[in-house]
């Protein structure tokens, strides 16, 4: 090939290759957008499972019990006398359930409590009735009214109300099944129902313990 063709033949490949355009591929947002919405869904997936399905090592060994996720509970250590420990689980609305206490000295008595009297002061507690939202009929009585008596082999105890205000209902079914108090006192074999007034609650929660602070003055006796 001479000089001249080979010239005249880099010209056309020149001039050929400069007419050429560069091609450009669209790429739709919707495409891209269509990609990351699995990835979108998955991360959501994710976050939502962990909201709902708690960690095994964060679960409690036993579930809550309908008092502990209801009431908030207090406790009165040494109540007017020494070993006479009270509680008082407090719902949200403002009644107050009161018992004894896990480590009330009538528990210690060989054979525990045997049987519950509510004739005590000058009524029967457990006549009172009330009815109607404006608790018709409800007696008004200081934190340190006696509810009624718990008795056991060899003595008996004062049970009083812990908190002043309202007596709404006292739990009669322990007249007949005292040994309630022995195996659920904190939940079937509960004394009375109480509503103070919200100014007397707060006087009144000064004077009680939380359960951290019970458990803490009651480790060397408390069973837990």
């Amino acid at each position: 090939m001479t000089e001249q063709n080979a010239d005249e033949t880099n010209t056309v490949q020149t001039s050929n290759l400069e007419n050429v355009k560069p091609t450009i591929v669209a790429c739709s947002h919707s495409d891209t957008a269509q990609k990351s919405e699995p990835l979108i869904e998955e991360l959501k997936d994710e976050e939502l499972r962990k909201l709902l399905v708690p960690k095994l090592e964060n679960l409690p060994i036993s579930p809550p019990s309908a008092v502990e996720s209801n009431f908030v509970t207090y406790f009165a250590p040494d109540f007017t006398k020494p070993g006479h420990d009270q509680y008082v689980h407090r719902h949200a609305n403002g009644l107050c359930i009161i018992g004894l206490a896990p480590t009330h000295i009538a528990f210690k008595d060989e054979g525990g409590v045997t049987s519950v009297d509510f004739n005590v002061g000058k009524s029967d507690r457990s006549g009172i009735k009330v009815s109607g939202k404006r608790k018709k009929n409800a007696q008004h009585f200081e934190s340190n009214t006696a509810l009624c008596k718990a008795c056991t082999k060899d003595a008996s105890y004062i049970v009083r109300c812990c908190v002043k205000g309202s007596l709404l209902e006292v739990n009669d079914r322990l007249i007949k099944q005292p040994e309630l108090l022995n195996s659920s006192a904190d939940r079937e074999g509960y004394i009375a129902i109480m509503m103070p007034r919200p100014a007397d609650w707060i006087k009144a929660k000064t004077t009680l313990l939380g359960i951290e602070e019970y458990r803490e003055l009651r480790k060397d006796t408390l069973q837990l």
